[in-house]
């Protein structure tokens, strides 16, 4: 399996990635040596494999929802650099 050119820049358009030419160029063996591990992988005999969602057995780690005390307004705007009476003020993200 190969890249080509132009898919390493459909995929850095799709990432919203800007790369140099020189960065591009450097891309071919990169996912030249990716392609060729996941070839390696594909070709491994599976068959019988049971699938597992854990190596280690563990089971859902979940725990029950309980009601417990949360901190005060006053108390998770303490440390808070800007903030009014109730709210976190942070910079303008959106014009």
């Amino acid at each position: 399996m190969s890249v080509s050119r132009e898919e390493i820049e459909r995929i850095a358009h799709l990432s919203r990635l800007e790369f140099s030419e020189e960065e591009k160029d450097s891309f071919f063996g990169t996912f030249a040596h990716v392609l060729e591990y996941v070839d390696t992988i594909n070709k491994v005999d599976l068959a019988g494999v049971e699938p597992m969602a854990s190596v280690n057995g563990a089971e859902n780690g979940f725990r029950e929802d309980e009601e417990r005390p949360s901190l005060t307004t006053k108390e998770a705007l303490a440390n808070a650099p800007k903030h009014n009476e109730t709210f976190f003020k942070v910079p303008r993200v959106l014009e």
